[in-house]
């Protein structure tokens, strides 16, 4: 019914608000199209808490690093593919960004592992972290490399295209990965230092069995403030000036307002 500009008569404005926050929450707001739910912001703070715990509680065997990092970039890529400007890319360099990210964490975290080998100390329990973030700088600019090529849809006050800029979806582009790095490393910075302090204690080195619940749990705490705060990072439609533009978008922005 707000898609169609239809509302009930009896609408109070804290329902309208309430359905706009919903409807915004489950629609692209670029295509206007449902997007699937595991890949709603809604779903980060659920699913991250689980992929988090493991990634950090089996962080040394070879087997367990292979299968969190896999099912953690292919959580990530239904998520930027879900988030992605406009209509996304191809097929095939979906499928090229999902193997390179994939490939780029598995990577990182073995080989920080060979260095590190049995260590127990901080830079161990970082290893985690280095490897997302590795991942995260490959699979977004991947997944979203349409728009790096083609640019991004630039509007005016009024919500009408006036473009297209490559340097705006550069720009775009890096935020998103420096807001998903930040949003990881609350977590999977402040766990492993919480755990170090945890494991000595005499309770937990009777049960360490419960090394993957408790980081499970502290994961999720942490990731319910910092996920809404990495996102508030930057704004989801900034503004631009016209004359940091690439010349192209410039000449459409003139010729659309006469100026």
């Amino acid at each position: 019914m707000i898609r169609e500009g239809k509302f009930p008569d009896r609408l109070t404005v804290g329902e309208l608000w309430k359905a706009k926050e919903a409807f915004d929450s489950a629609y692209h707001p670029e295509t206007g199209d449902k997007m699937f739910i595991l890949g709603r912001m809604s779903s980060q703070v659920p699913c991250n808490m689980i992929l988090n715990g493991g990634l950090l509680t089996f962080r040394s065997n070879f087997p367990s690093v292979v299968f969190w990092h896999w099912l953690n970039q292919s959580f990530n890529a239904v998520v930027n593919y879900t988030n992605r400007s406009g209509d996304g890319a191809s097929n095939q360099r979906l499928l090229t960004s999902y193997a390179c990210a994939t490939t780029g964490a598995v990577s990182t975290a073995l080989f920080l592992n060979s260095l590190v080998k049995n260590a127990s100390g901080i830079g161990a329990r970082l290893i985690p972290f280095s490897a997302v973030a590795f991942a995260n700088a490959i699979n977004i600019p991947f997944m979203r490399s349409k728009e790096l090529q083609y640019g991004i849809v630039l509007r005016d006050d009024d919500g009408n295209e006036v473009g297209k800029s490559t340097y705006a979806a550069k720009l775009a582009i890096s935020q998103v990965v420096l807001s998903r790095i930040a949003m990881a490393a609350s977590t999977m910075v402040t766990v492993p230092l919480l755990m170090k302090l945890i494991e000595n204690r005499k309770w937990f080195m009777r049960r360490k069995w419960l090394a993957a619940p408790i980081q499970t749990l502290i994961a999720g705490f942490t990731l319910a403030f910092s996920t809404p705060l990495g996102c508030a990072f930057f704004e989801q439609n900034a503004s631009i000036y016209v004359s940091i533009i690439h010349s192209y978008s410039s000449y459409s922005i003139y010729a659309l307002t006469g100026g």
